[in-house]
């Protein structure tokens, strides 16, 4: 059965409202008829480096432990790649069958439109 876990620095300063949107999200989207690992977005913002971040919570449906070891994500929105950049995350390992929430940063150098990045989906690039 899938479970939601949150990183320990995450757990320690997610506010309450955030907890709650996720909560929300992980019961609605937590059926395990999705490929193994399956993203599904929860937000979306710029910070002041004008940096896209992304925030999903990660489905491991899997019975293997999953890490982010040079792995390369694009994030699309109407069919249009926004950004793509390969992630190495030595401090994110999601276990068997849980869910965690996650925010993957793409440099503004890998931004190909700074056109509206809402509504948008964090995928595997080729």
């Amino acid at each position: 059965m899938q479970k939601l876990q949150y990183e320990a620095s995450w757990d320690k300063a997610l506010p309450i409202k955030d907890r709650k949107r996720i909560i929300s999200v992980f019961k609605e989207t937590n059926a395990h008829n999705h490929p193994t690992i399956k993203f599904t977005p929860l937000w979306q913002a710029t910070n002041h480096r004008g940096e896209l971040l992304i925030t999903v919570l990660v489905h491991n449906f899997s019975h293997d432990i999953f890490t982010f070891n040079n792995t390369k994500l694009s994030y699309i929105v109407e069919n249009e790649v926004i950004s793509e950049h390969a992630f190495t995350i030595p401090a994110l390992k999601i276990q068997p069958e849980t869910s965690m929430p996650w925010a993957f940063i793409f440099p503004v150098e890998n931004l190909n439109n700074h056109l509206n990045s809402e509504n948008g989906q964090l995928e595997f690039a080729d």
